[in-house]
């Protein structure tokens, strides 16, 4: 660490990187790129909605250093995430005359992020790819690890792979532009690390949920960079989600998967959605005896804290438990669940009854 830039390593051998944490490194990020070998060509993808506020000062920086560079941008949100925006991308990606040794820079959220990465491991059997997050989500989980994909109309995410990053740089300055709801969306998986991880995080987030909620600077880059490095060890230890370690960051993500495409991707942020299913996945490991109910009260209180919804509208059971089963962690027809056994720990459980499963729905429901 110098000043107030952190480095975090995500260690996985020949495909290991750094993830810097600071503030001011979009302005930095020609130089960081001129680092990296061979780079024929910059291809940044953004959405409208940060293109917008940061994409010239991304190019800037690549005229400073000197290096060759293209702008593709995609329209903002979710719905963008699909194949037919990925076919325009790589077509763009064609049209602009990238090789094999052209860098692909995803400039902005988690959709961004996945989006781009898609395409990065996709073109050319796979070119190198950068992140630079924009969304406190985007820093704290979708930029890490290396997991990238779009999403069918049915299913999120369920068709990807995995593509390691060569750097990421988060730059913190970028949070004071995020909208509130957004920052919130963001704080449901900062949030997470806690419960899945280290119960002494947690009770940080408790006590200093005000000045994140100010968006204090200092505060901020001590919760990003723990999050990258609770996520780094995860994915260190289990890259490719074959021994059930990584699994645990899924945490709430099947409930939450389920609701966001039974809302049609456009009610609820990802971050909005994996509060719901945190909540559910809560109420059910209180039923079925895991944890007390404290523990329980715990999250819900720090979710509401910070502006995350807890309680969703009436859904259709049967359309719910149709859309969990539809998730890529389902293993054999069997709807598989991470849920807490005490704070700041997780396990995987593929044996719990449907009936119980629906009970701890419903009870989320307004």
């Amino acid at each position: 660490m110098t000043g107030s830039h952190q480095t975090v390593a995500v260690s996985l051998g020949d495909r290991s990187y750094e993830i810097h944490v600071g503030n001011g490194l979009l302005r930095q990020i020609g130089s960081q790129l001129a680092a990296i070998d061979d780079i024929s060509r910059v291809i940044v993808i953004t959405d409208s909605h940060v293109g917008a506020l940061y994409a010239e000062t991304v190019q800037a920086s690549l005229r400073t250093a000197e290096l060759p560079f293209d702008l593709l941008t995609v329209k903002a949100g979710e719905k963008s995430k699909r194949v037919e925006t990925a076919d325009s991308l790589w077509q763009q990606v064609l049209s602009v005359g990238a090789d094999r040794q052209a860098v692909v820079v995803a400039l902005g959220g988690g959709v961004v992020g996945d989006l781009a990465g898609f395409v990065a491991a996709t073109f050319g059997r796979g070119v190198r790819f950068v992140q630079l997050p924009t969304s406190l989500l985007a820093q704290v989980d979708s930029s890490v690890g290396g997991k990238v994909g779009i999403n069918l109309a049915d299913a999120k995410n369920i068709v990807g792979c995995f593509w390691q990053p060569v750097h990421v740089s988060i730059d913190l300055e970028v949070l004071h532009t995020l909208p509130d709801n957004e920052f919130a969306a963001g704080m449901a998986e900062v949030i997470k690390y806690g419960v899945i991880h280290d119960a002494a995080f947690f009770a940080q987030l408790e006590n200093d949920i005000e000045q994140i909620e100010q968006r204090d600077s200092a505060t901020l880059a001590t919760i990003v960079a723990r999050c990258c490095q609770i996520k780094a060890e995860v994915v260190a230890a289990d890259e490719r989600e074959e021994t059930g370690v990584r699994a645990i960051l899924n945490y709430g993500h099947t409930f939450g998967h389920a609701l966001e495409s039974l809302t049609g991707y456009s009610t609820y942020l990802h971050g909005e959605a994996v509060a719901i299913g945190m909540t559910c996945a809560a109420k059910l490991a209180v039923k079925l005896g895991m944890i007390e109910p404290s523990i329980l009260d715990r999250q819900t209180t720090l979710l509401e804290k910070a502006n995350l919804p807890t309680r969703m509208p009436t859904q259709d059971l049967d359309d719910f438990l149709t859309a969990m089963g539809r998730d890529k962690k389902t293993v054999n027809q069997q709807i598989r669940l991470v849920l807490p056994d005490r704070l700041g720990h997780v396990v995987l459980r593929d044996d719990v009854a449907q009936s119980d499963i629906r009970s701890a729905i419903q009870a989320t429901f307004e």
